[in-house]
C-alpha cells in the first residue's frame, strides 16, 4: 500500500518571488517531509486590495524560473484564473478534490497565524489542512480546531525592498533568484513605482 502524498500549498502574490519563499518552503518540506511545495501565486490577495501588484504572467514567470532546478516545487496557477479575491478556503477546497486522499498543509508565518480569525472561513481551510506556521519569536499559540507544525525560520528577504530597489533602477537586485533578478530588469518590472 502506497503511503499518503503530502502536498503543501503556498499561497501569496510573490511579487516578486525571491530566497526566503523558497528557503521556508524547503524548509516545510524537510522538516514534513513533503512530496511537494505547490506555490499558488494569487490574481488579488484579500490581505493587499490597496496594491496592484505585477501582471500575473511576469508572477507566474518568475516563480517558474526561481523553482526550475526544485523536483519538489510546482508553479499553480489556479488561483490567477478566478475572479476577485483569492481566499485560501476555496483553493484548498479545490486542491482536496483535484488530489484526492493527498494530505494537505498551508504554509503561513507567524503574523498570518495570528490574524487566522479574520481570513474568510477559516475554519472551513482549517478542516481540509494543516497549518505549517513559520515563527520568528514566540511560538504559534494553539488555535481551537486547528492543527499546526510551528517552524522556527526566517530570511532576510522583503519583496517591497526588491521592488523598491528595482524603482531606483539598482542593478544587483537582493534575494532573488538570478534568473529571477535577469527578468526583473529584462522585462522592466517595478520601474514605474515611487
Amino acid at each position: 500500500m502506497s503511503e499518503t502524498r503530502k502536498i503543501a500549498l503556498f499561497g501569496g502574490t510573490f511579487d516578486p518571488v525571491h530566497l526566503g519563499h523558497i528557503h521556508l518552503a524547503d524548509l516545510a518540506r524537510n522538516a514534513l517531509s513533503l512530496d511537494e511545495v505547490r506555490f499558488l501565486p494569487c490574481r488579488i490577495s484579500p490581505h493587499k486590495t490597496d496594491t496592484t501588484p505585477a501582471q500575473a504572467s511576469d508572477r507566474l514567470e518568475m516563480l517558474r524560473l526561481a523553482t526550475a532546478s526544485l523536483p519538489w516545487a510546482v508553479v499553480d496557477d489556479f488561483e490567477l484564473h478566478r475572479e476577485g479575491p483569492s481566499y485560501s478556503y476555496q483553493s484548498a477546497g479545490a486542491m482536496a478534490a483535484r488530489f484526492p486522499g493527498a494530505k494537505l498543509f498551508w504554509i503561513l508565518g507567524g503574523d498570518q497565524w495570528d490574524a487566522l480569525h479574520q481570513w474568510k472561513e477559516p475554519q472551513r481551510l482549517a478542516a481540509l489542512v494543516e497549518f505549517i506556521v513559520f515563527a520568528r519569536g514566540n511560538p504559534p499559540k494553539p488555535r481551537a480546531g486547528c492543527v499546526f507544525h510551528a517552524l522556527q525560520g526566517g530570511h532576510p528577504a522583503s519583496a517591497t525592498a526588491i521592488r523598491e530597489a528595482s524603482a531606483r533602477g539598482t542593478a544587483a537586485l537582493p534575494w532573488l533568484h538570478p534568473a529571477v533578478a535577469k527578468c526583473i530588469a529584462e522585462r522592466g518590472l517595478y520601474r514605474g513605482l515611487r
